[in-house]
């Protein structure tokens, strides 16, 4: 039996540290569940609502998580599960306002009472008294908040959200990989077979002197014969992700991805009518950049590729899809030298 019900973690996470993992894992230590709440005004580079969503979801997965914005609120309020149409407060907001709106998190969106809250700051004391006031009231009963204090003035773990931000590089021994390698620029190249996607990766790279990720799901099919099943989709899309961290921990510039899961989904589609709900999730991940290679030169078959019919398909298909999701992209055109050129200036 653990010492709490319930406790209660909150931060803006910009980004997610060793430090905030230490928090949330001495509440995970000590209560039986954990609701961890996460929001920020305005946002910081590279620590927007999906990215600290992600770290969350993918490093606490045990844990209850709330990572907030005002389009979540208002979405929440149209949905009739909070009382009012509550906006963020900005960060320099005074602290009892702050105080006050993580109770009513708690109770409107966050699943109820908690009976403790982890901090690392002086402030844990006043933030518990907000809390018991708030969450008594609500009860309609007396209910006691406990404060729990970690890692008071980060003695254990030395970093604070500033730090990292201002050099993330030399702080990077304080970040997972997975945290890290968001603060690393992504470019992804996209483009139908036979579009001179690879080989456009390459040289990209080179002029760059960076790191090229190649497609997995080329080298899966090279190793594979060609025989593919659908559960093969996911394990591609996710092994291309982590590629992506594992390489970003030593890229001296930014990745040059390429594909993305978003590849995956175009052939999960068009091979089995379907696609793994993890699959999608993936491909919703964020590039710093999206080029997309035209197929303005002739189809060659490689003894691998459809014809010239289907790489105008996955051509359309990829643009329609980049502009439903709003994703800012780029049509390279010309031969190679010409789209590294065409990309540099876009890049630089």
């Amino acid at each position: 039996m653990k010492r709490y019900r319930r406790g209660l973690v909150v931060g803006k996470f910009c980004p997610l540290h060793r430090g905030h993992m230490h928090l949330i894992g001495s509440a995970l230590g000590a209560c039986n569940e954990v609701l961890v709440i996460s929001y920020t005004k305005p946002d910081f580079a590279h620590c927007d609502t999906g990215a600290r969503a992600g770290w969350l979801s993918a490093l606490f997965p045990q844990a209850q998580r709330l990572v907030i914005d005002d389009a979540v609120l208002a979405e929440a309020f149209r949905r009739g599960e909070t009382d009012r149409h509550a906006t963020v407060p900005p960060n320099d907001a005074p602290a009892g306002v702050h105080r006050e709106f993580c109770a009513w998190l708690c109770w409107t969106l966050g699943g109820g009472a908690v009976d403790a809250v982890f901090t690392s700051e002086d402030y844990g004391n006043g933030f518990a008294a907000v809390l018991t006031a708030a969450l008594s009231k609500r009860l309609g009963r007396s209910h006691q908040v406990e404060h729990v204090c970690v890692n008071l003035a980060r003695q254990a773990v030395p970093v604070s959200g500033t730090q990292v931000r201002a050099d993330p590089a030399t702080w990077r021994a304080f970040l997972d990989p997975l945290v890290y390698a968001d603060f690393v620029d992504r470019v992804c190249i996209l483009g139908g077979e036979s579009s001179g996607k690879t080989t456009l990766v390459e040289a990209l790279a080179a002029a760059l002197g960076t790191t090229a990720v190649p497609e997995v799901g080329r080298t899966r099919w090279e190793e594979k014969g060609g025989q593919f099943v659908f559960e093969d989709m996911r394990a591609i899309a996710e092994d291309q992700v982590a590629l992506e961290i594992a390489l970003a921990q030593e890229a001296r510039g930014p990745l040059i991805c390429d594909g993305s899961a978003l590849t995956t989904v175009f052939y999960s589609q068009d091979g089995y009518g379907k696609v793994d709900p993890a699959v999608t999730r993936l491909a919703r991940r964020r590039y710093t950049h999206t080029f997309v290679c035209a197929p303005d030169f002739p189809f060659v078959q490689d003894g691998t590729r459809r014809d010239a019919a289907f790489r105008q398909r996955q051509h359309d298909w990829y643009v329609e899809t980049l502009d439903r999701a709003g994703i800012a992209f780029s049509v390279l055109h010309g031969p190679v030298h010409e789209r590294v050129r065409q990309a540099l200036l876009l890049l630089r």
